[in-house]
This record gives structure tokens, C-alpha cells and sequence, in this order.
């Protein structure tokens, strides 16, 4: 058997043995294992040997499995012509597209079943354990494996997940590579030595014509009794909101309007609400909703701090296709919000959520009315000009701290800000409401303020019905929209014929 291999000590055989992608067009192996003599589009690479621990009785590893592109990108395309229809995803192969079997992706979070694992210990005849696991070929461990591959990948980090998503993008650039299993696989094994085999699973090896070779790979594995508790990751944790600052910002536009929008703009468009639940109480009804840009330009929200003020002036600017910025619009302001789910700015005129009866008449406003800009979900990355990698995913990142003299939200083109029910003022009063149906509204750009290319596109509408006794008897139905499935329980939706 081989000399096991630290898990610490991975990056270092990876970046070793990765050197010899250049100008093969092979996956590199920490083995001698027989490589393809043909050309694949995409092969794995995995250490040759790892030592795992175990504590209790589970076994985590992401079994250093990548994926690599080797003379030409490796790219996913994969799209929903409307919520009647099923996904379609097609691998961008050098002779033209080539779907996947129909059925293959029932959401856009990943390709289900990707790799299949088989833990086989010395001397078994038959596997100790055999299990499937999705991924993504868009990975956020990703690293460039050819010297002679471009500096940079397009391709986003992650597969983003919304029920209403249209389209996505996975992809490994040429001479790149992604984890395959970077959340890691939790398995039940007793200590001892196994045979790990990894296997890009049907129906993807055939469609991508991949050999036996290049979509297999072994790892002897050896497992031993862990030492102390599972480590706790704890740098998500926030820090404190910094002190008020002294002085405002020093530069400001000057005037109303410097330049006029150019023919690349935004297209602000509502989904349909969505994780649609009853509070335990049954007083309330939560949802989540999302307002994504289908423009071919990002939404750029400036805000510029007024001297001793908890407020800052709004304005909108305008980029061309190059990226250069052609002029602005004052849109507004921003407030501090001080309640403890928040703590950030808030734009005023990003979206509003109105509860109608059943003649579509506004009976409830929900007291949300101001909004951090951030693209925290990925609904549509085909159309022209999206961006597949952005910066400002999370709240974090966008929406500045107490003591900021300025800060930028931006949406950028196919990406949608989610506002989940757990945040304060979202959530409607239902429990002086009558036994119904309702509506639940979304709307984008409700005031007008904001500069896009279609204010046709703006609302949507998701029908609901209440019956059952007020209280915790109350119960909800949720229309479904097309064909897709939410589930029932927690925070998800029910189709009309069901209820929760």
C-alpha cells in the first residue's frame, strides 16, 4: 500500500502533480493509473492516498476529488422556457450542444447524482458502504492546474438555488480545475483500510463522452480514531456596528443629472413570492420574495452620507457596454436601520409587498419598505451581459456599517436580492383576516425613481387561501405556479390541491 497521505498536506501533492497538465491536455494523477490516449473534454484528479479520522463514527472527507477542463473550457447552459416547462441543460461541446437527458435537473442547485462513491475495505469482496453525491461543476474551491491556462476564470463559484430561477451557468475554464465535493461526504466507517472509487456517474460520463479512465478514480484509504471535538468554525460571526462617523463623504455629484442613461440598462423584474408559510401562531404569513435585474446592465446605487444625519442621498449611475460610466440620476436616499436582523443601509425604492383580497384590492402594506442591494441569487445567467462571478453576494458585503460616509448596492445583470420572511416588518397580520383567497404582490421599482429599460415587467401576483380557525388551526394553500415543486414544511409552499 502506498505511503497514506495527510489531508493537510493535499494542496501541496495537488500542486505538484498538476504540474504535468501542461500542454498534455491529460488530468494529472498522483498514481500511475492508465490515462485516456483520446482527448476528453473533462477528467478527475484525486490524491493517490489520504488518512481520515474518526469521530463519532462518522468519517468527513471531500476525498480531494476535482474536476479538470483540459485544452478548452468545460461549459453547462441550463434554462427553463417558463414555469410550465422542465430544465434543459446542454454541455457546450466543441461540435455543438449536447443535452442532457430530459429530467436530468429538476432545479438549478447542482447536478443531482453526480458522482457516485464506493468505500470497499482490504479484502471485502463487496463494498462497506456505496453512495451518490451532487455537485456542481461551478465550484468555489477552484484553482488553475496548467500554467499556460488564462489568469482568470468567468465561471461563477457556486450553483445558486431559487424555485424560481430561469437559467444558470456551470463551468470549468481550460487548465482550471473545481472540488468536487467541497462540502465534504459524511460517511459511517470503522477504522481500517479501504478502497475509495470515485465515478462520474451516468447519464453525464456518456453525454460528455467520457472513458472509463478519464471519469474514474481510486484512493486507498486509510481510516483512524479521531482526537477531540470537530473543530467549530466560528469567522462568520458578526462584529459589532462601528461607531457614528464625524464627516460626511467629500465628494458628491453636483447636480441632478450629469449624462444621459445609455442604451444598456437595467430590467427590474419581480418573482412570484415564495417559502409562503403560517407563523406557529397562525397570526402571521411569511414568505420570501425576489426582485432580479434581466437588464442588460447592473443596477449601481451610490449613497453619499448627509453631515450629522443617519441618511444618505441616493443616486443611480449609468454604465455603457464597455463599462464606462456615461452619467446618473438622483434616485432617493438611504436609511440606517437599527433593528438587530438588519443593522445596515437601506435603499427606500427597491420593491414593495402588498397583500390584496380576492378582487385584487390592497388591504395590507407590509411595513418592509427599504432595502440592502445584493445579488444573494443567481435567476438568470443567460442573458446578455449577466454576470456569472460577483462580489457582493451576501448582506455583508453591500450594505456598509454605522460609521460609512458612503456606500454602493449593486444588482447585477441576471442576479436577484431575496428578502427572506425572518427578517422584521416583513411578515402580514392575517389573524383578524376572514376566511379567503388573497393575493400576495410583489413589485420592483414601485415609486418609478429607478431608470430601466421596461416598467411593464415590474409586479407579481401569488394567489393564496386561507381557511380552518384563526390561530394555530388556521391553515394555508398555496396556488402553484406551472410546474414547480416547493415541497410542504418550514418555509416552503404547497401546490393549490394541498395544504400545510
Amino acid at each position: 500500500m502506498p505511503t497514506p497521505l495527510r489531508r493537510t498536506s493535499l494542496a501541496a501533492v495537488a500542486a505538484l502533480s498538476l504540474t504535468a497538465l501542461a500542454g498534455t491536455g491529460q488530468a494529472a494523477r498522483a498514481d500511475d493509473q492508465p490515462r485516456s490516449t483520446v482527448a476528453a473534454p473533462l477528467g478527475l484528479w484525486a490524491p493517490a492516498s489520504l488518512t481520515l479520522q474518526r469521530m463519532g463514527g462518522m468519517v468527513y472527507t471531500d476525498l480531494g476529488l476535482r474536476a479538470i477542463a483540459h485544452d478548452r473550457a468545460f461549459e453547462l447552459r441550463s434554462t427553463r422556457a417558463s414555469y410550465d416547462d422542465p430544465i434543459r441543460t446542454v454541455w457546450e461541446s466543441p461540435t455543438g450542444p449536447v443535452a442532457l437527458p430530459d429530467g436530468t435537473q429538476t432545479d438549478f442547485n447542482g447536478l443531482p447524482d453526480l458522482v457516485k462513491v464506493t468505500f470497499t475495505k482490504d479484502g471485502a469482496t463487496k463494498p462497506a458502504l456505496t453512495t451518490s453525491v451532487s455537485g456542481c461543476l461551478s465550484g468555489y474551491i477552484t484553482e488553475r492546474v496548467s500554467p499556460d491556462a488564462p489568469a482568470t476564470s468567468p465561471y461563477p463559484r457556486q450553483c445558486y438555488y431559487n424555485p424560481y430561477s430561469l437559467g444558470s451557468v456551470q463551468g470549468i475554464q481550460a487548465g482550471w480545475s473545481t472540488m468536487l465535493i467541497p462540502n465534504g461526504l459524511g460517511v459511517r466507517l470503522r477504522t481500517g483500510h479501504y478502497t475509495a472509487t470515485a465515478t462520474i456517474a451516468e447519464p453525464y460520463a456518456s453525454s460528455w463522452n467520457l472513458a472509463p479512465q478519464d471519469a474514474t478514480r481510486t484512493i486507498e484509504v486509510t481510516v483512524e480514531k479521531g482526537e477531540g471535538p470537530i473543530p467549530v468554525d466560528r469567522t462568520r460571526q458578526h462584529s459589532p456596528a462601528a461607531q457614528p462617523a464625524a464627516q460626511p463623504a467629500a465628494q458628491r455629484p453636483t447636480g441632478q443629472r450629469a449624462g444621459d442613461p445609455p442604451s444598456t440598462t437595467p430590467d427590474l423584474r419581480a418573482l412570484p413570492a415564495w417559502g409562503i408559510a403560517l407563523s406557529p401562531n397562525g397570526k402571521r404569513l411569511l414568505f420570501s420574495a425576489t426582485v432580479w435585474n434581466a437588464g442588460t446592465s447592473p443596477l449601481v446605487v451610490d449613497g453619499f452620507r448627509r453631515d450629522g444625519e443617519d441618511l444618505m442621498d441616493a443616486y443611480q449611475y449609468f454604465f455603457d457596454a464597455d463599462g464606462e460610466q456615461t452619467g446618473y440620476q438622483q434616485v432617493g436616499q438611504f436609511e440606517w436601520d437599527p433593528r438587530p436582523t438588519h443593522l445596515h443601509w437601506h435603499f427606500e425604492d427597491f420593491a414593495s409587498y402588498t397583500l390584496l383580497d380576492a378582487s385584487q384590492t390592497e388591504i395590507e402594506k407590509s411595513k418592509k419598505e427599504a432595502f440592502c442591494l445584493a445579488n444573494t441569487d443567481a435567476v438568470d445567467l443567460t442573458v446578455p451581459n449577466a454576470r456569472w462571478n460577483v462580489d457582493n453576494s451576501d448582506l455583508s458585503t453591500a450594505c456598509g456599517d454605522y460609521s460609512s460616509l458612503s456606500v454602493r448596492e449593486v444588482l447585477a445583470s441576471g442576479w436577484g436580492d431575496t428578502y427572506a420572511q425572518f427578517r422584521a416588518g416583513q411578515a402580514f397580520a392575517i389573524d383578524d383576516l376572514p376566511n379567503g383567497t388573497y393575493y400576495i404582490k410583489v413589485a420592483a421599482n414601485p415609486g418609478g425613481n429607478l431608470i430601466e429599460s421596461d416598467t411593464t415587467n415590474n409586479t407579481a401576483l401569488r394567489k393564496i387561501v386561507l381557511s380552518g380557525k384563526p390561530g394555530t388551526k388556521r391553515k394555508l394553500t398555496v396556488e402553484q405556479v406551472g410546474i414547480i415543486q416547493e415541497g410542504c414544511g418550514g418555509t416552503a409552499v404547497v401546490g393549490a390541491a394541498r395544504g400545510c
